[in-house]
């Protein structure tokens, strides 16, 4: 592989708009609760985005409810910590959102049960947000489909959150991450909202079962590539907003060993990047995250489409090699994966 260059070092200001949560796990690869111990840290879908983008330089703020109690001043703290500015968070009684993750070995895969109803940021409704403000000299917008799935206050709150940005002209990267259990448990109708999420979009982290959801068609072809291809020209005629569509393609051999590429599709044509096989997988969980923050850390800087991918690709495979919901990657590191000398000791 040839050696990669890099990227302009220009950062982008990014609102994140989403949950953070308590993230309980088992330890050392054992069951839920096998030996009585779990591991506490804090994750989130783009508070994961958010904290990668922090890391690669660019300036982050989330927008989030948290509890006010020790719980949400130490998650709080964490996401102050990996530089996030945290100045338009709000606080207020209530608990905060769980996942449970037995972590998967072998050939058995991982399991995340949520303990989510009722948080503090279920329970927020949208007119208690001041997008204006919060949004303010921002470049772009992230939030996913896993927000509006939370809770009906939710939904509304991510709603109001897109079209504040379109109002002011904030770009909008948008995750599909369809979790049709959650939107069951309140009985939401998940087709309009995603709908009217995706036609603020500029950037859609999806593939084709997101489009044939929102858009009620199906994708038949036995290729992977054909069919992400055949639902991104679809997707781009209904949303005249959108210019790109990103996604990896995963292949699971093991929970420890695993391949992905990656695929995006422009207005001007569709770019693949080759794949990567994953040995000695340490955890899978955020690493879509990981792929959006990279592919956003591109198209900021001014990569063009097929090194954007690239770069997201790596930072995904990164995230693969470390613990817990947050991926800690450098510039340096994600660059280091892309040049012939990624895997030689630095000294």
């Amino acid at each position: 592989m040839a050696e990669y260059q890099g990227s302009a070092r220009v950062s982008a200001t990014v609102a994140c708009f989403g949950e953070l949560m308590l993230r309980l796990a088992a330890p050392d690869s054992e069951l839920l609760l096998q030996s009585g111990r779990l591991l506490a840290q804090f994750g989130g879908a783009e508070a994961n985005v958010g904290v990668s983008l922090a890391h690669f330089g660019h300036r982050v703020r989330a927008i989030t409810v948290l509890p006010d109690n020790p719980i949400g001043e130490a998650a709080l703290g964490e996401l102050r910590r990996h530089g996030v500015d945290t100045s338009f968070l709000k606080r207020r009684p209530g608990r905060m959102g769980i996942y449970f993750l037995t972590p998967g070995a072998v050939l058995r895969p991982s399991e995340v049960l949520y303990d989510r109803a009722g948080s503090a940021f279920a329970e927020t409704g949208a007119d208690e947000y001041d997008f204006e403000t919060a949004l303010a000299g921002c470049d772009w917008l992230h939030l996913s489909g896993i927000t509006p799935a939370v809770s009906p206050q939710a939904a509304a709150a991510a709603l109001a959150a897109v079209r504040m940005a379109s109002r002011l002209g904030v770009k909008v990267s948008f995750d599909g991450n369809y979790r049709a259990k959650l939107w069951a448990a309140w009985g939401g109708d998940a087709r309009p909202v995603l709908k009217e999420l995706v036609s603020h979009a500029d950037l859609l982290f999806g593939d084709d079962r997101d489009v044939a959801l929102i858009l009620e068609r199906s994708f038949d072809d036995p290729d992977p590539t054909a069919r992400r291809t055949a639902a991104a020209q679809v997707a781009f005629d209904a949303f005249p907003r959108l210019q790109q569509i990103a996604c990896t393609l995963r292949t699971e051999h093991a929970v420890c060993r695993q391949a992905l590429s990656g695929f995006m599709a422009t207005r001007q044509g569709v770019h693949r990047a080759p794949e990567l096989t994953l040995e000695g997988v340490v955890d899978r969980i955020g690493t879509g995250d990981a792929f959006a923050a990279g592919v956003l850390h591109g198209l900021t800087t001014g990569m063009e489409a097929e090194r954007a991918l690239r770069f997201g690709l790596a930072a995904a495979a990164f995230k693969h090699s470390t613990p817990g919901d947050f991926s800690p990657a450098r510039l340096e590191d994600i660059e280091a994966g892309l040049s012939e000398t990624g895997l030689h000791v630095r000294r």
